[in-house]
């Protein structure tokens, strides 16, 4: 079987096609960093109008990439959910545009049921039952995962969620967006030890996160330091340090409550060299291992929900022409598979 997926949830359109004994045929992404740049954050109706003008093209090329046709496809797979409204709408409309003119299924996917499966995507995968920790700049969570579908939620961030702080925190250091990926880079000549920041909520029980309180931590050290390069690599060091370490320790916890070792990490903040060295080693000392998907896997992708989607097209997921977005979307409410 082969299904195309289609991600439009923020701004990132992704476009893959899956085949679930060849694995990924095609591969199409374009980000919109560049449009919203100016603005230092998306733009959810410049995000949608991009989305508009992207996601058809890149279809094409994707088909024309794996040398096949529409009626090589058994199914098209969209983010339904969650996500900025506008923006997946554009993908929901397409996707089950697409799949009633071609006569075959559409198919509804979570878009963090996506990053939770992501691994999957590798030759290295997870068995079940395992902890997955989804951070991103739009959720962090923690999830005991039973099987596809199998989801209960451990605990989740209350307010910022960790990929926004990093963005955040990176904009006060005069960092370009997305800020992130900026910020991981220059703690990397950061001196340890000269800054020392809180590890919110981890000296109390519980598995849920809160990063606001770090960002305005963060804020008030640039403010009360000298402008220099060495000053602001150091706070980015401490700011990072101190986020993967709460990361770490909730995680730890979620481990040993479930009485698992196996740890999936998902979303665009699981690409962080450091924080995946640093839960490498957790699970080492649990006599478990870490699972993550590539780089180009850990961001928005197309791959992720054409995988997902194939897993809920096998199980008889569909939907009828009274498709929707749904912008808020619990993913412990998903059925299983």
């Amino acid at each position: 079987m082969r299904i195309l997926g289609i991600e439009t949830s923020c701004d990132e359109t992704g476009i893959a096609i899956f085949d679930d004994e060849k694995g990924i045929l095609a591969h199409r992404l374009y980000s919109q960093i560049a449009v919203h740049a100016d603005y230092g954050g998306v733009v959810p109706e410049l995000a949608s109008r991009d989305h508009v003008r992207k996601t058809i093209p890149l279809i094409t090329e994707a088909l024309n990439e794996a040398n096949l046709t529409p009626a090589d496809l058994d199914g098209v797979a969209y983010t339904a959910g969650p996500g900025l409204v506008g923006a997946l709408l554009v993908g929901c409309s397409i996707g089950r545009s697409l799949a009633y003119g071609w006569g075959i299924p559409a198919v509804p996917v979570h878009h963090m049921e996506g990053h939770l499966l992501a691994p999957m995507l590798e030759d290295d995968v997870p068995e079940f039952p395992f902890v997955a920790l989804l951070v991103s700049g739009g959720h962090t969570m923690l999830v005991e995962v039973d099987g596809i579908g199998k989801y209960q939620l451990l605990g989740e961030s209350v307010d910022d969620a960790a990929g926004e702080a990093f963005d955040k925190t990176a904009k006060l250091l005069g960092l370009d967006y997305p800020g992130g990926p900026v910020l991981a880079k220059m703690a990397e000549a950061g001196t340890p030890g000269r800054f020392k920041f809180p590890r919110p909520m981890t000296n109390r029980p519980g598995l849920d996160f809160s990063f606001s309180g770090l960002k305005t931590f963060a804020a008030n050290t640039v403010r009360d330091q000298d402008d220099s390069a060495q000053t602001k690599a150091d706070i980015a060091y401490a700011f990072q340090e101190a986020v993967i370490d709460t990361l770490a320790i909730k995680c730890k916890r979620a481990l040993e409550q479930t009485k698992l070792n196996r740890l999936v990490i998902a979303g665009g903040v699981s690409a962080n060299t450091a924080l995946r060295e640093k839960l490498a080693q957790l699970t080492t000392k649990l006599k478990g291992k870490v699972y993550y998907p590539r780089p180009e896997f850990c961001t928005d992708n197309g791959a992720m929900i054409a995988f997902a989607g194939m897993q809920r097209l096998k199980s008889g997921v569909s939907a009828d022409l009274t498709f929707k977005a749904t912008p808020r979307w619990p993913l412990d409410t998903l059925p299983p598979v």
